[in-house]
């Protein structure tokens, strides 16, 4: 499980790399504290309650995004002095739409990349 654990990190961390280049703020280990960070924290605490890596499931996966992600925008939100006003709430759904996108298409590709060594062996 160890795997998936870094695979949704990684899926993170890539809609974060994404967001920094695309508001032209430049990829910064400040960047990444600030709008990563949160995101994970909230990501991993969420999945350790649930025990997404521990049981597994995509009900687990789902719901530690559904609460994961608001939680971190929520954090990053009030950690940076935001209103959680009408920009928040797109980020919000930006945040949602896109970090479920990444994880499921890095997972994707892990699980295809281990169905292939699997049927090789």
């Amino acid at each position: 499980m160890a795997g998936l654990a870094l695979s949704d990190a990684v899926a993170i961390v890539a809609f974060v790399t994404v967001g920094l280049i695309s508001h032209k703020h430049g990829v910064s280990a400040t960047g990444y504290a600030r709008d990563a960070l949160p995101i994970l924290g909230a990501w991993f605490a969420v999945a350790l309650v649930l025990g997404t890596y521990r049981a597994g499931g995509w009900r687990r996966l789902l719901a530690t995004w559904a609460v994961g992600v608001p939680l971190g925008v929520l954090i990053r939100g009030v950690v940076l002095g935001r209103s959680l006003d009408g920009k928040e709430l797109a980020f919000l759904g930006v945040a949602l739409a896109f970090t479920l996108l990444f994880v499921l298409a890095l997972r994707g590709a892990l699980i295809a990349v281990h169905a292939q060594t699997v049927a090789k062996a």
